[in-house]
């Protein structure tokens, strides 16, 4: 005979997470007073597809020295589905995949124009700023195609080698160009994890190598004196399970790194335990002074920079996820991967 009284605890639980996912963390006051809002003339984004949070695991030198005095989290939360569109989407626009519906399948076919509903934080800026550089390097095609913007003046730049990639993005700095806001995204992480899971030599040896790749953007820019008014991000999108592969809702494909470097950053800081990935909008927007479209639901952490409380997510801006995602993040606490 089954218990009703088991029922009560989950009811609870689920009441929880959703409280947890709409209530501010900190305070309520207006974080756009924190004199880090726009203190930053660019930023520049490094993303690792299928990283996730093996960036704590994996001998990196250059991630730990970039981001001795940074502040890092490994234990961001993904969104539900733990795809690359889906997440790289939401991580550059700001909303949950229950929004902007762009997968995979649609992001390699359907070109993404500056009409778009949601637009990426390549949108927000150019809407305000018409003159300076944009630039997205990607070595899949996708986030080209269909994620970031083709029509807005952003350079973009697709190359299918890491390693080669990387040295287009190096030479593009060292050749005086200093970008406002630059993207690149490694994928060689995420095809190993396919091949041999997020346990495997394999897999470390990768994330060693996009290591190498991370620390060479790094020193470029700091050798073309990018860094002192710029903030320097990297992250990924989602991880992989032990076998290979994500898509699912395991703790090995759901929870993934932001780390941040700049002038402003606590060092050491930890964000917040609220910390979604697609809170990358909002903290590159916060950090360039430039305000969010009302769409956009994601959310400045706390502890990330100083004297900048958290601000509050709103449950209203996307009923959908803000219901969802609490059960799903149950089934998530009980399936490692």
């Amino acid at each position: 005979m089954k218990k009703k009284g088991c029922i009560i605890p989950a009811v609870l639980l689920v009441l929880l997470l959703v409280l947890a996912a709409v209530l501010p963390p900190v305070t309520q006051k207006k974080t756009m007073e924190s004199a880090s809002f726009g203190a930053y003339d660019r930023v520049i984004i490094v993303g690792i597809d299928g990283a996730g949070q093996f960036f704590r695991d994996g001998d990196m030198p250059n991630f730990q020295r970039i981001f001795k005095n940074g502040a890092v989290k490994y234990s961001v939360r993904t969104e539900v589905l733990t795809d690359s569109a889906p997440n790289w989407t939401s991580m550059l626009s700001g909303v949950s995949y229950f929004k902007h519906h762009i997968h995979n399948d649609d992001s390699a076919v359907n070109v993404r124009t500056g009409d778009t509903k949601y637009p990426t934080v390549f949108g927000v800026v150019r809407q305000t700023d018409k003159e300076s550089a944009l630039a997205s390097f990607s070595n899949w095609a996708n986030t080209n195609i269909g994620i970031v913007e083709n029509d807005i003046g952003v350079m973009q730049c697709t190359i299918p080698d890491d390693r080669k990639l990387c040295a287009n993005v190096c030479d593009y700095l060292d050749k005086g160009n200093a970008p406002r806001l630059m993207f690149t995204l490694f994928d060689g992480v995420d095809v190993t994890g396919h091949a041999h899971g997020s346990k495997s030599e394999e897999y470390f040896s990768a994330l060693h190598t996009a290591d190498e790749y991370i620390g060479k953007i790094y020193d470029a820019c700091e050798r073309n004196g990018l860094l002192e008014d710029g903030l320097f991000i990297v992250t990924a999108d989602h991880g992989h399970t032990v076998q290979g592969g994500h898509g699912r809702f395991s703790k090995n494909e759901s929870l993934t790194t932001i780390a941040a470097a700049g002038k402003t950053i606590i060092p050491g800081g930890t964000y917040d335990t609220v910390t979604r990935d697609r809170d990358l909008a909002a903290i590159t927007l916060f950090a360039l002074g430039e305000e969010r479209p009302k769409t956009m639901s994601a959310r400045v952490p706390a502890n990330l920079f100083v004297k900048t409380p958290g601000e509050c997510r709103s449950f209203y801006k996307d009923i959908l996820d803000g219901i969802i995602s609490p059960v799903m993040w149950i089934v998530t606490q009980f399936w490692k991967g």
